[in-house]
């Protein structure tokens, strides 16, 4: 077979997603860079709360872009591994916690990245977000 059939994540749908997370970190009282691509890595959604380090807007983006490549959480590689693949891609991969894949009907459609508060606090915005889309939770 020389197709296969594949989901797309919306414009739409990334900005639900969005919404859902910026209610969370609202909600948290931790403003958050976040940002959303869709499965080949292209920005669809960014948003930089009132108050979010600015150094975190790049770690977003590639936190999302990260998970969406690999289909995975970002964090929990081996460091030497991590460093490796940072250097291999120009520093367009990373290891750091924060990093969600966006998991529908089996097929991954895009990348959720929130930095800004500690690991643990992007990676519960990241969930809201993947809630709200109704995609699997890793």
């Amino acid at each position: 077979m020389d197709t296969r059939p594949a989901l797309k994540l919306t414009h739409e749908g990334a900005l639900k997603a969005l919404a859902a997370a910026v209610g969370k970190a609202t909600e948290m009282g931790v403003p958050q860079n976040i940002a959303i691509v869709d499965d080949c890595g292209v920005l669809l959604a960014f948003v930089r709360m009132d108050g979010a380090k600015f150094i975190s807007v790049d770690t977003s983006r590639v936190k999302a872009i990260s998970a969406a490549s690999s289909k995975r959480p970002t964090s929990g590689l081996d460091p030497e591994f991590a460093t490796n693949m940072a250097i291999a891609t120009g520093g367009r991969m990373t290891n750091l916690k924060g990093g969600l894949p966006i998991i529908i009907g089996g097929y991954c459609v895009g990348g959720i990245g929130v930095g800004s508060g500690s690991g643990d606090e992007d990676v519960t915005v990241g969930r809201a977000a993947l809630a709200a889309l109704g995609a699997e939770q890793p």
